[in-house]
C-alpha cells in the first residue's frame, strides 16, 4: 500500500518497505504458533548514511474542557508546540507517547475527532508516526462537579468545532472504547500503528517495527517495540502475557541479541522510581526537570525482568508524569521520560519534546529535549 497523501518529498527514500506484526494464529493466551506478517509499503529505513531522528511527543491531553474558552486554546498551543519542534528538528518518524486525549473530558461519542487536531501537525508535513494509549485516552466522562450547583449545566461544546450544543442532542458520555480509538489511528495514511494480537487483551497497542538498513532493505538495524501499559478502562499495568509477548518475539526476531531494541509505553514502571534522583539531576542522570514523584504502574508483572536480561535492549521511553524528563541508567539499559508537549494536563512547566537520533553504522542512540521556544538541552548518550 503507498502512503500519498500528503507526499513524502524529502522523506521518500526513508519509509518502502515493511512493518512486522506478530500474533498469535490460535488467538488464544497459550495455544497456535507466532508469524509473521510483512505489510507492504510502510516501512522505516535509513537514509544513505544519514542519521535516523525520532520525536516523542507526550501527554498532549487534546480535547479538555471543550465547553470553556481556555480548553480549545491549550489544543492550538499543543498544535503550535509539535510545529515548532517539527520545524526545527525535522524528524523523520514521530511518537505519540500516550495520552493523546484527554477522554475523561470529551462528551462526544466519538473522541477520535480530537486525534485529528493531535496529529494534524504531523500529516501536514508528511510524516509518519506510531502512537499508543494512555490512561486517559479512553478514560470514561467525568461529570465536573460544578455543573450540579445553582446555575446547573452549562451549554456544551462538544465537538472539536466548538459547536454548542444542549444536553441531549449529540453529546455522550460514555467514552470511546481503545479499539475504536485504535481503528481511527490506522485509517491514516501516514500511521504505522498496528493492532496488536488479540490475546493481549485488553491492551490493543502493542507491536514492533523494524528500522531497516539504508544498504539492505531486509536487514534491521533497530527494533522498535510499543507495550500497552494500560489506564483508564483497565488498571495501569504490563501484563505477565505482555512479558510473555516480548520475550517471545524478541528471542524470534533478535535471537543472537545482534539488533538494538528500544521499547516505548506510556505509564513508568517501578523501576523508574527506583533510580529517581532524590534532590536535582546529577550524573549519572541527564535531564532538566525532576518536579514531581514517579507515578509507576499499580503492580510489576515481569517486563523489567525479561528487560535487563537482554543486553540488545537499550532504552525505555515513557510519558505520564508531566514535571520529569531525565534519562538515568538501570542495569543494562537506559530509562527515560519524555517531555511533557501538550499544554493539556497538569502542570505549567515548559513544554517540549525528546528527540532520538539513531546512527546506523557503528549503530548509536543519542538524545535530548528540543523545547518550544527553540532551545536545546539534555544530551545523553544510551547508546553504544
Amino acid at each position: 500500500m503507498s502512503i500519498h497523501s500528503p507526499p513524502f518529498s524529502r522523506r521518500t527514500p526513508c519509509f518502502l518497505l515493511f512493518i512486522f506484526l506478530v500474533f498469535n494464529a490460535g488467538a488464544g493466551r497459550d495455544g497456535g504458533s507466532i508469524v509473521q506478517i510483512k505489510i507492504p509499503g510502510k516501512s522505516l529505513r535509513f537514509a544513505n548514511s544519514s542519521a535516523f531522528k525520532i520525536a516523542l511527543f507526550a501527554d498532549l491531553h487534546f480535547g479538555e474542557n471543550a465547553w470553556t474558552d481556555w480548553g480549545p486554546l491549550q489544543d492550538i498551543n499543543s498544535q503550535a508546540v509539535m510545529s515548532t519542534v517539527l520545524d526545527r528538528e525535522k524528524p523523520d518518524f514521530v511518537i505519540y507517547l500516550g495520552d493523546v486525549i484527554t477522554a475523561n473530558n470529551i462528551p462526544v461519542q466519538n473522541a477520535s475527532q480530537y486525534w485529528d487536531q493531535a496529529t494534524a501537525p504531523t500529516r501536514e508535513r508528511g510524516i509518519p508516526w506510531a502512537s499508543m494509549f494512555g490512561n486517559h485516552d479512553d478514560m470514561p466522562f467525568v461529570w465536573p462537579s460544578e455543573w450540579f450547583s445553582g446555575l446547573g449545566i452549562p451549554e456544551i461544546r462538544c465537538s472539536p468545532s466548538n459547536a454548542t450544543l444542549t444536553y441531549g442532542s449529540t453529546c455522550y458520555f460514555k467514552g470511546t472504547t481503545r479499539k475504536e480509538l485504535l481503528e481511527k489511528e490506522m485509517q491514516y495514511d501516514l500511521s504505522v500503528t498496528l493492532e496488536g494480537p488479540s490475546f493481549l487483551w485488553p491492551g490493543v497497542s502493542n507491536y514492533v517495527l523494524q528500522i531497516s538498513s539504508s544498504k539492505d532493505e531486509e536487514e534491521p538495524i533497530a527494533y522498535l517495540y510499543f507495550l500497552d501499559s494500560g489506564g483508564g478502562s483497565y488498571p495501569e499495568v504490563i501484563s505477565a502475557a505482555q512479558s510473555r509477548w516480548f520475550q517471545q518475539e524478541s528471542e524470534r526476531l533478535n535471537p543472537d541479541g545482534r539488533v538494538p531494541e528500544i521499547i516505548f509505553w506510556h505509564i513508568p514502571s517501578a523501576a523508574f522510581k527506583s533510580v529517581s534522583p532524590w534532590f536535582g539531576i546529577h550524573k549519572p542522570c541527564v535531564g532538566s526537570i525532576n518536579k514531581e514523584n514517579v507515578a509507576p504502574q499499580e503492580a510489576e508483572w515481569g517486563m523489567m525482568d525479561v528487560l535487563t536480561a537482554r543486553t540488545s535492549a537499550k532504552a525505555v521511553f515513557v510519558g505520564h508524569n508531566h514535571g520529569l524528563d531525565w534519562c538515568c541508567p538501570y542495569k543494562s539499559l537506559w530509562l527515560c521520560f519524555a517531555r511533557h508537549t501538550g499544554y493539556g494536563g497538569y502542570g505549567n512547566w515548559a513544554r517540549g519534546a525528546r528527540i532520538l537520533e539513531l546512527r546506523e553504522d557503528p549503530f548509536s542512540l543519542k538524545s535530548w529535549i528540543r523545547m518550544e521556544d527553540g532551545a536545546v538541552h539534555s544530551r545523553v548518550t544510551l547508546a553504544p
